[in-house]
């Protein structure tokens, strides 16, 4: 409709110290204009020259006059050297005050504008002339064809607003990976680098054969009630696991066996059987501690174990039920295995609780393995994810023992806080598995959450995953880099 085009003009102004010196003079014109000549008045001192005219003045105009030849000194004070001076910079800042600009050129602004007496002024103005489709009325075009148009035939008549295809368009928003995510990677990776294997972890519901039974928790044990523990009620109980290994750890919780006098209490197949959603990955651990000590069982029983474990552990064969070496060679081979994944209690949220977190595990299975071995490591591991304070702390676990709390120092904090829990698996869990005596197996967990929010300064787990998370914060939330 119309054609428009834009013109720049630079102009100057003057600053406040600038229209001072065109109204006053420039300041080495005022020095010298308080100065006398040779042989007609005393010489002024420096410090009667600040009196005079000011220290600003008496400072920068001092320099400059002597510059230009204006002054000189007579004993300890200044005279004039010149009758009569030109203040070419009063000059110059009364041309700019009135025309924006100087004719003797740019170089001489440029000095006013280092000098901070001028200011450079851009200034905009516009040319318009009418357009080829000039009108006086508006018509906003259309920028869709729609039915109703299609239909009164008015896209006819209409006019269209043309395509830019040369439009970046609206930016598109990528994803991004959750803090626990990035966290998960990091700590994964220090696993891999350390040489751990990753178990297959996807069997979110377990028997309490797998998750309780197998580790030698007692069928009594409080973790184990509705409280702690979320129960299937369709399906609600598992099939059965392998018949010999079932039998072996119902006589060594029942009555007791390989050197220990179990927990004495009747044997409840009912409680075994229950399907429930693990309350710790460490189900999973078992499983796969179970499928290592195969070879130590015999190869009848290598092959059955060689087959996919499903819930409560279905398969069946005629596994040989004698334990122990077979000639030199028993068959064992040291493994590291790690996983991360969720578990599920029963528990009360709040700040730093949810009824579904992550757990973090590993085990360590070797010949005549100490506690030392498993401190040790453990310090290993936690340096490479930057805890360099840790400290490790007696406790009790039904499955473990000895059993370590570990705490790290927390520097934001100030003070220590627990981190994992670890331990030795108890002969009664890995010897009815088939383990020869002489095998020890480390294990350790950790929550992926506390690190976390330790990481991204997170104070209430429920910011951190659920309905209360910021989508924004998951987009830029930064890599981990322990």
């Amino acid at each position: 409709m119309i054609l428009y085009e834009t013109h720049e003009v630079i102009s100057h102004v003057l600053t406040a110290e600038g229209a001072q010196i065109a109204t006053e003079g420039s300041h080495e014109a005022r020095v010298w204009s308080v100065l006398p000549l040779p042989g007609q008045g005393t010489p002024v001192t420096p410090a009667q020259l600040k009196k005079e005219v000011g220290d600003e003045t008496a400072k920068v105009g001092q320099g400059r006059a002597f510059k230009n030849g204006w002054i000189g000194k007579d004993g300890d004070g200044l005279v004039k050297k010149v009758a009569e001076i030109n203040d070419t910079t009063q000059l110059e800042l009364k041309e700019v005050q009135e025309t924006g600009t100087l004719t003797t050129g740019e170089k001489i602004l440029a000095d006013l504008r280092k000098r901070k007496l001028i200011a450079q002024k851009k200034g905009q103005w516009f040319t318009v002339k009418k357009g080829s489709n000039f009108s006086t009325s508006i018509a906003k075009p259309e920028t869709d064809l729609t039915v109703e148009m299609l239909t009164s035939g008015s896209w006819k008549t209409s006019t269209y607003k043309k395509y830019n295809f040369e439009a970046e368009g609206i930016p598109t928003s990528g994803g991004g990976l959750h803090p626990l995510l990035k966290v998960r990677e990091e700590i994964r990776s220090i696993f891999l680098e350390m040489g751990f294997a990753e178990m297959p972890t996807q069997s979110f519901v377990e028997s309490g054969f797998w998750c309780f039974d197998a580790l030698f928790v007692p069928q009594q044990h409080p973790a184990r009630d509705l409280q702690d523990t979320f129960y299937l009620s369709d399906p609600s109980h598992a099939l059965p696991p392998e018949e010999a290994y079932y039998k072996r750890v119902s006589t060594v919780h029942e009555k007791g066996g390989f050197g220990s006098t179990g927990y004495r209490a009747p044997w409840q197949p009912e409680e075994s059987s229950k399907l429930l959603l693990r309350t710790h990955t460490t189900a999973s651990s078992a499983h796969m501690l179970y499928k290592l000590a195969a070879k130590c069982r015999g190869e009848a029983e290598e092959e059955s174990e060689s087959k996919e474990f499903t819930h409560g552990g279905a398969a069946t064969s005629s596994t040989n039920e004698k334990l122990g070496s077979k000639g030199d060679d028993d068959g064992f081979r040291p493994a590291k295995l790690f996983s991360i994944d969720r578990v599920f209690r029963n528990e009360t949220m709040d700040a730093t609780h949810l009824a579904e977190f992550h757990q973090v595990e590993g085990v360590v299975a070797d010949r005549n393995l100490t506690l030392a071995d498993l401190i040790g490591f453990m310090r290993v591991f936690f340096s490479k994810m930057g805890i360099e304070q840790v400290r490790f702390k007696p406790a009790y676990n039904p499955y473990t023992e000895p059993s370590l709390e570990i705490f790290a120092f927390h520097p934001m904090l100030n003070k220590w806080v627990e981190v994992g829990n670890s331990g030795m698996f108890r002969p009664e869990m890995l010897e009815p598995m088939g383990f020869p005596k002489d095998v020890r197996v480390h294990g350790w967990g950790l929550s992926l959450e506390r690190p976390t929010m330790i990481r991204y300064g997170i104070n209430n787990i429920r910011t951190l995953v659920g309905h209360k998370t910021s989508i924004e914060g998951v987009e830029n939330s930064p890599a981990v880099m322990f």
